[in-house]
């Protein structure tokens, strides 16, 4: 018996098209080139099909007749379902799979299919299937793919794996036992044109077994025309939501509903302004009278907006909504002002948007949309009119004033043109401007032949700065304009409004009259003729190579050979906090108390993208620069909190001061479960990198028997003395007590703190790994900040603190209730400044803990993050304060702050003498007095008579 039967048909009530031999081809040559050698391929044609694609498949058959079959369906089989039931019952194989033509399977599909089936008796065995998307025929896969196959399983039920029938994830890349399909009955529905949405779902429900391999099965599925198609596409959905209320699954039901939203009709809403008015109107027409049940709740506003005025026919408000999807931060409608405070999106359409903060934004700093109307020739100039909207709030009652301005693309040259029509219409303003961009935009024409619109509307001395967006229908292809560049006619004639792929206007300069193609032909030949391309080829390689010695291997193997070599420089400090993503922490605070003592050191600073915020006084230099190694081989003293890079070798008469970064909650070094997983060079990469510490603070005995054991430090390299940085917050505790906590710090006039309300830090750990590799991410917080505005903003502001290696995504909140602080550079001037720290395992709260003040852990997550990071401790049994597992619990405590003050004082003192111990708050005067001074650096261990040591 044959091992798998890949069934593909050809015809159908899809029709034929030039493409269809091409990808019929396609689809059997993947089948054939499988590495499981007992697959065939089915191919099904249609009784009607062309004579192109009979030929086609008829060479095919001829071509390896053991491997290829060929089934002509019967006159009466017309559908692409009817043809794929024909498949079905043509096939051999113990498995089979259905294949769109143009789908091509990966060379081991089939084998991974059958081994996992095989392995697991399932009836059912699916994988990862991609399409491709864009002009360039891109392949990408689905993003909600990366959850359901994150790992091989297999699943009693497709309950255990909703994703399976909530997406259209069986459309493709699957496979059946065909004793089962038999068995169960299971057919294609012949009157659905998009049978295959069905099909899966209602293969799943039927089969028990399920097993999932996190494998791509299939390549090239071609994204559905759901302009053309949403009939059929919104029949095949309402089926499978018909199927899952039928298994009395009501809950997959509604998340099907919601799913459809996101796939298909939001995709749908992006795609409007790209396709012409007519097709607008049908579409929007069609979806009025398809789209008859109510839209899902549980969706992001937008996608609610998209989704509800394609359901009522809206073609110019799906237009708007598109570039809404594509802008979040936009405003692009007239919000308004609806029920409990709530804002709509417009009076139309009344969804809830008020999570976009679109009532907070003022003009001028608002970003708005410019709606282009018209664009048009008259009279030899170019003619545009277009619609500003106004935010809700905050427009200026003073008259209205534009300016049309044409800014050369990647370029610093703009053309202004006035604006003589300027009319405020309620809630917008209408404008419209005549361009003599003939005689006015003079390009150079090389490198400056794009050139981006945009309009600048004044009023009461503030400026708003917009695009001017429009449909790729709105320029006509007749509008064009002669040109002048200053190289002359044969580097360009003629400028042509057109519509980026960003779907704004811009001019581009052509060659449209025969000298200047004649020109350009030339130049084109003159670049890519044999000499010119092996030019290029040499450009390139010589580019390669310079890139390989700017290289940070090339750098670090430069440095430890060469530049270790060179003298020390006496009374020369490199500092470096967090890996140069900031100026702060107790290398800030060792730094200042160098200056304050007045000591005879040159100090160097290094920063990672920005030198602002970083001290005029000191050297600068830029991590991973030449100048930076430089200064770290001829350095007398190393300092910071984080680590210098791994590879590179601390010279002989350096010395090496690790102040750290915090006290240990979760588990460090070697310590860590992925340390201990480590191949041996990985862990000896690691144990040479700290071996190279001279010096390491620490500021309990917590540290000694946590970091220090975990990073296998000796006795004598510990310096008692707490972390410099927590003087600050010593010295801040003390003038609470003694004057009082108003006034706050200058720094809180800055960010525009009132001292009537009460001071928040959320400052959550670092959630992610090594994989970062140091870039920064973005991440959602655990914390709802715009809940807690909506709750707490008349008595408390909220300061959002991220870890540095991460980014928060704020949401717009009313002024003065969440404000980002993450990038201060300095957090202890922040701590200074809080009533109360949220936190969850940060080693924040061990510093927080020394200013005697309110500590709420807020920890969803506690038992999970502790079984797979590991803990020194049990979080709740020594936290210094309530321990909360909901953000209800949460905002209990944070309203109830003073009991809860009170009941968690004494726990609180108690941490912070436990893990605080050495915070006296002299701490940078005694690392100064041990380290800097001249009889300190005689101290310093020569790691490098050891083989090995200090790489």
């Amino acid at each position: 018996m044959t091992d798998f039967s890949c069934v593909i048909t050809g015809g159908g009530e899809s029709g034929e098209g030039p493409g269809d031999a091409d990808a019929l081809r396609a689809s059997v040559a993947s089948v054939l080139g499988q590495s499981l050698r007992g697959s065939e391929a089915v191919v099904v044609l249609a009784s009607g099909t062309d004579a192109l694609l009979r030929t086609a498949a008829r060479t095919l058959a001829d071509s390896a007749p053991d491997r290829v079959r060929l089934i002509h369906a019967d006159p009466a089989v017309r559908t692409t379902g009817a043809l794929r039931n024909a498949g079905l019952d043509a096939a051999a194989g113990r498995y089979v799979l259905v294949l769109t033509p143009g789908e091509r399977l990966h060379r081991h599909a089939c084998r991974n299919l059958w081994q996992a089936g095989e392995r697991s008796r399932a009836d059912l065995v699916a994988g990862r299937w991609s399409r491709a998307v864009g002009e360039g025929g891109k392949e990408q896969e689905p993003p909600w793919q990366d959850e359901l196959y994150a790992r091989s399983r297999t699943v009693p039920r497709f309950t255990d794996a909703p994703q399976l029938v909530v997406r259209d994830a069986l459309v493709t890349g699957f496979c059946l036992r065909r004793e089962a399909a038999r068995r169960h009955g299971l057919r294609y529905e012949e009157d659905l044109a998009h049978g295959e949405i069905l099909f899966g779902p209602l293969a799943a429900a039927a089969v028990g077994r399920i097993t999932l391999v996190r494998r791509l099965i299939v390549t090239g599925r071609a994204v559905p025309d759901r302009a053309r198609d949403l009939t059929a596409l919104v029949e095949a959905h309402r089926r499978v939501a018909n199927t899952l209320d039928a298994q009395g699954l009501p809950a997959l039901s509604e998340e099907r509903e919601r799913a459809f939203v996101r796939d298909h009709l939001v995709p749908l809403a992006r795609a409007f302004p790209r396709l012409p008015a007519a097709r607008r109107t049908r579409t929007a027409a069609t979806a009025a009278r398809v789209l008859t049940a109510p839209v899902p709740d549980g969706l992001p506003p937008l996608e609610r907006v998209a989704a509800t005025l394609l359901a009522r026919g809206d073609a110019e408000g799906v237009l708007t909504a598109a570039y809404a999807l594509s802008r979040p931060a936009t405003v692009c409608a007239p919000v308004v002002a609806g029920e409990d405070g709530r804002v709509e999106w417009d009076d139309r359409c009344p969804v809830d948007v008020s999570e976009l903060g679109h009532r907070y934004r003022v003009f001028g700093e608002a970003r708005l949309m410019n709606r282009l109307t018209r664009c048009t020739a008259e009279e030899g100039r170019l003619l545009l009119e277009g619609r500003l909207v106004l935010p809700p709030h905050g427009a200026p009652d003073t008259p209205f004033t534009a300016t049309l301005e044409f800014r050369a693309r990647g370029g610093a040259r703009a053309v202004a043109f006035p604006v003589d029509d300027v009319c405020r219409d309620g809630n917008g303003i209408t404008w419209g401007a005549r361009a003599d961009v003939t005689r006015l935009l003079r390009p150079v024409g090389i490198r400056d032949t794009a050139w981006d619109a945009r309009l600048i509307v004044a009023a009461g001395g503030v400026r708003s700065v917009s695009d001017l967006f429009g449909p790729q229908d709105v320029v006509g292809g007749a509008v064009r304009f002669a040109a002048r560049p200053r190289l002359g006619r044969l580097a360009g004639d003629t400028w042509e409004p057109y519509i980026t792929l960003k779907d704004h206007l811009a001019l581009r300069l052509t060659a449209r009259r025969r000298p200047a193609r004649t020109a350009h032909r030339l130049v084109r030949y003159a670049t890519h003729f044999r000499p010119a391309r092996q030019a290029r080829l040499l450009t390139r390689a010589l580019r390669r190579r310079l890139d390989r010695y700017r290289s940070r291997s090339f750098k670090a193997t430069a440095y430890n050979a060469w530049l270790t070599r060179l003298p020390v420089r006496r009374g020369s400090v490199v500092f470096e906090s967090h890996m140069g993503r900031c100026y702060g922490d107790s290398p800030r605070a060792l730094h200042e108390e160098i200056r304050r003592q007045g000591l005879k050191l040159r100090s160097t600073w290094s920063y990672d993208t920005s030198p602002d915020g970083f001290p005029a006084d000191a050297r600068l230099v830029r991590r991973w620069s030449w100048r930076y190694l430089w200064a770290l081989a001829r350095a007398e003293f190393w300092v910071d909190n984080q680590g210098f890079p791994q590879h590179l070798r601390k010279p002989a008469r350096t010395t090496y001061l690790q102040t750290w970064h915090g006290s240990a909650y979760k588990r460090m070094g070697f310590d860590e479960t992925r340390v201990r997983l480590q191949n041996a060079p990985q862990r000896e990469r690691l144990q040479q990198a700290v071996h190279r510490f001279d010096h390491f603070l620490v500021r309990s005995e917590h540290d000694v028997n946590t970091l220090a054991r975990a990073y296998r430090l000796p006795e004598e390299r510990l310096l008692r003395t707490g972390y410099p940085r927590n003087d600050a917050l010593a010295a801040e505790r003390t003038r609470a007590e003694s004057e009082g906590r108003l006034p706050r710090p200058p720094l809180a006039g800055a960010l525009g703190l009132d001292d009537h309300k009460k001071v928040v830090l959320y400052a959550p750990t670092f959630r992610g790994g090594p994989a970062a590799g140091g870039k920064q991410t973005r991440r959602r917080l655990l914390l709802d900040v715009r809940e807690f505005a909506e709750r707490f903003g008349d008595t408390h502001t909220l300061l959002v603190r991220a870890h540095y290696l991460e980014a928060a995504r704020l949401p717009v909140c009313p002024p003065g209730t969440v404000i980002d602080v993450s990038r201060h550079h300095d957090v202890s001037e922040i701590l200074a400044l809080a009533d109360v720290l949220v936190t969850d395992y940060s080693s924040i709260m061990f510093d927080f803990a020394l200013l005697d003040r309110p500590v709420v852990l807020y920890a969803p997550d506690l038992d999970t993050y502790a079984a797979e990071r590991g803990s020194y401790f049990d979080l709740r049994e020594r936290a210094p304060g309530p321990v909360t597992a909901t953000q209800e619990e949460l905002f209990a405590e944070i309203a109830e702050l003073k009991k809860s003050d009170i009941r968690h004082a004494s726990h609180r003192a108690a941490f912070a003498a436990e893990f605080g111990a050495y915070d006296r708050g002299d701490a940078a005067r005694q690392v100064v007095a041990a380290v800097f001074a001249r009889q300190g650096a005689s101290r310093t261990t020569d790691h490098h008579h050891r083989p090995g040591a200090g790489r």
